[in-house]
C-alpha cells in the first residue's frame, strides 16, 4: 500500500510523457536535428527542476521511503568518463529513439517492440555491472 503512490507518479508521468510528446520519434530527431526547440525546451525545464530539488534536498532533511536521510556525497569527476557515458547514452538515444523514461511510456503506449530496448538497456547495465571492477573510474 505504501508503494501505491509511487505506482500513481509513474502512471502521472507516463501521461505527462505521452501528452508532451516527447515519445515521440518525430520529437526526438527534431532535437538531434536541431530543427526544433521543443525537446530543448523540455529537458531544460527538468534541468531547472532538478536544481531546485537538489538545492531543496540539501537545504532541508528530506528522507526516503524508509525514513534514511537523503545525502549527497562529493565525487571525483572525470571529464573523460562523463564524456564516454554521454556519448553512449546519446548514441543509445539516437539509435533507439527514446531515453529511460520514455521506454516504458512507450510500451505502455502499446510500442511493444520498445520491449527488445528495455531488455538491450537492462543488459548493458548487467555488463557494466560485471565489468565495472576491470573499468577505469
Amino acid at each position: 500500500m505504501k508503494l501505491i503512490k509511487f505506482l500513481l507518479i509513474g502512471i502521472l508521468f507516463g501521461i505527462i510523457m505521452t501528452k508532451s510528446e516527447v515519445i515521440s520519434w518525430y520529437r526526438i530527431q527534431e532535437m538531434f536535428r536541431f530543427q526544433s526547440f521543443h525537446m530543448y525546451g523540455i529537458i531544460g525545464s527538468a534541468l531547472v527542476i532538478g536544481l531546485i530539488a537538489t538545492f531543496f534536498f540539501k537545504r532541508n532533511a528530506i528522507r526516503d521511503i524508509e525514513g534514511n536521510l537523503i545525502a549527497f556525497r562529493d565525487k571525483n569527476y572525470s571529464i573523460p568518463r562523463y564524456l564516454f557515458g554521454g556519448i553512449i547514452f546519446g548514441l543509445g538515444w539516437a539509435l533507439s529513439g527514446a531515453c529511460p523514461g520514455p521506454m516504458y511510456t512507450l510500451v505502455g503506449n502499446g510500442f511493444t517492440v520498445f520491449l527488445v530496448v528495455i531488455a538491450s538497456a537492462l543488459l548493458g547495465t548487467l555488463c557494466y555491472g560485471l565489468l565495472r571492477k576491470h573499468l577505469p573510474h
